[in-house]
């Protein structure tokens, strides 16, 4: 019950409209509906980061020149599920048990997406400090 009203929260502030969204001041963010929306901006452009890195390490992994099974397939293969299960991770955390910790209050939202922000980063990181630049 409680995701279900995280999920109707977010909706509730992105129909606010892109013309609103876009004039919001995240440095001075006045109301619940403003701090929704700058924190829904920063997951973007977190997510954004996450999604580079990602290519990076997965570029990385198909240049790999070993013999099976450390072979460049296995090691796309062996990302890809790690991946996946982290998004299911972090999913799992920030959506099922920050409510919890909000009592689905008023900062409920933000704070998902703060939580869903903040882990993507630290992923962000992550795949950076293993897989370097290109």
């Amino acid at each position: 019950m409680r995701t279900l009203s995280v999920a109707m929260a977010l909706g509730a502030f992105v129909a606010c409209g892109p013309a609103a969204a876009q004039a919001v001041d995240c440095e001075n963010a006045r109301n619940t509906v403003e701090m929704n929306i700058c924190a829904d901006r920063e997951l973007a452009a977190a997510d954004a980061g996450l999604n580079e890195a990602y290519k990076k390490a997965l570029g990385k992994a198909a240049g790999q020149d070993a013999p099976a099974p450390y072979d460049a397939k296995a090691y796309e293969a062996a990302l890809r599920a790690a991946q996946r299960a982290w998004i299911a991770f972090r999913d799992a955390d920030c959506k099922g048990v920050v409510p919890f910790e909000w009592g689905g209050g008023t900062g409920t939202t933000a704070a998902v997406l703060g939580c869903m922000s903040a882990k993507t980063k630290v992923r962000t990181k992550e795949l950076n400090e293993s897989f370097g630049p290109q």
